[in-house]
């Protein structure tokens, strides 16, 4: 395994994270364990799940599995996240120190942990200041509840704004930002990612394989059917078929990452992740695995080596298509100058 810094803090993370949220839903706890014990045998050690995660269940199914595997147990770094809902009471969902004070404890009780090692805020919060939650954080760093903190699914000025006020108020700084990232889908880069650089904060990107677009699994003219994520719900979420199989583009850096796959002798689904683990900014990918045999290929991403070319050629392919302004071209000349002047 390849190891990073869990971003500016000292802890170090493997280069590949188990994602969990198939747990206790898709896997039961007997696969889980598997799938568990799969990836520490190969040398990984950083485990991410959320309370939401099956209501509660994924969290409930590790904590049973680092109980049962001191050894392991004590090589994990193991994050969660609070902030969706959990009940049906107006004060289950959200950051305030209210949700979050429950969210936290009921976190450590099911992972039987005296402490998380990452707390991640699962999206932005509108309804509480931003000082609310900060300061809940910080108070958790300081008894020793949680290591570190960091944010999942913010845009660039809630990153700028909490790091700031942090800063301003010498509480604790985050660490990490969980963002969706993969060839499909690369608009963080046009701001997410430079607020993150600029609070030194790392990225933990989830879906890197783009909900199974980039393994080849999907056909452009057959729709999906069988033990699949689109398979059972071809309409799901941002991944959904029918919008992504009528632009060009997806096919196109489908396309692509299938020759250069070929040509290496590996699986589509490591050219893939072996171009996110490469970004700029990277702490460690969330592989969502469903599977020993995919946990397996998946973490076969470790030993490809993509050449300068082969990265060219991806990032060609899945640049982002941002209208002129403010993130097209018009818009970067005009916060760009040259350092010798002249128009």
């Amino acid at each position: 395994m390849d190891y990073r810094k869990l971003g500016p803090s000292g802890t170090v993370v493997t280069a590949y994270c188990l994602g969990t949220m198939t747990f206790g839903a898709e896997a039961n706890e007997a696969a889980s364990h598997k799938l568990l014990d799969d990836y520490f045998a190969w040398g990984g050690n950083f485990i991410d799940t959320a309370d939401v995660y099956s209501a509660g269940k994924s969290e409930e199914i590790i904590g049973r599995w680092l109980k049962a595997r001191p050894t392991e147990a004590r090589q994990a770094i193991v994050a969660t996240k609070g902030r969706f809902p959990m009940g049906n009471g107006p004060n289950d969902i959200g950051l305030s120190r209210r949700h979050l004070s429950q969210a936290l404890d009921d976190s450590l009780r099911r992972l039987g942990l005296e402490q998380i090692d990452l707390y991640q805020m699962h999206a932005w919060d509108a309804l509480t200041p931003i000082e609310e939650t900060l300061r809940f954080l910080d108070d958790a760093v300081s008894s020793g509840k949680i290591g570190y903190y960091g944010f999942s699914n913010y845009v660039g000025w809630h990153i700028a704004k909490a790091s700031e006020i942090a800063k301003a108020r010498g509480y604790t700084r985050p660490v990490t930002l969980q963002p969706q990232y993969n060839l499909l889908v690369r608009d963080i880069e046009l701001e997410i990612v430079a607020a993150c650089q600029d609070a030194g904060m790392g990225l933990l990107p989830w879906s890197p394989l783009g909900g199974g677009w980039l393994t080849g699994k999907y056909k452009r003219d057959e729709m999906p059917t069988g033990a699949t994520r689109l398979g059972e719900n071809p309409n799901r979420g941002g991944e959904s078929y029918a919008p992504r199989n009528a632009l060009e583009r997806t096919w196109a850096i489908i396309g692509v990452v299938e020759e250069i796959a070929k040509a290496h002798g590996v699986s589509m689904a490591q050219v893939a992740l072996g171009w996110t683990a490469a970004q700029p900014g990277i702490t460690s990918v969330i592989l969502g695995a469903r599977t020993p045999e995919q946990l397996a290929d998946n973490l076969g991403a470790m030993k490809l080596k993509l050449s300068d070319d082969d990265m060219a050629r991806l990032n060609e392919v899945s640049a982002p298509q941002p209208l002129d302004y403010p993130y097209g071209k018009g818009g970067i000349n005009q916060r760009h100058r040259k350092i010798e002047g002249g128009r």
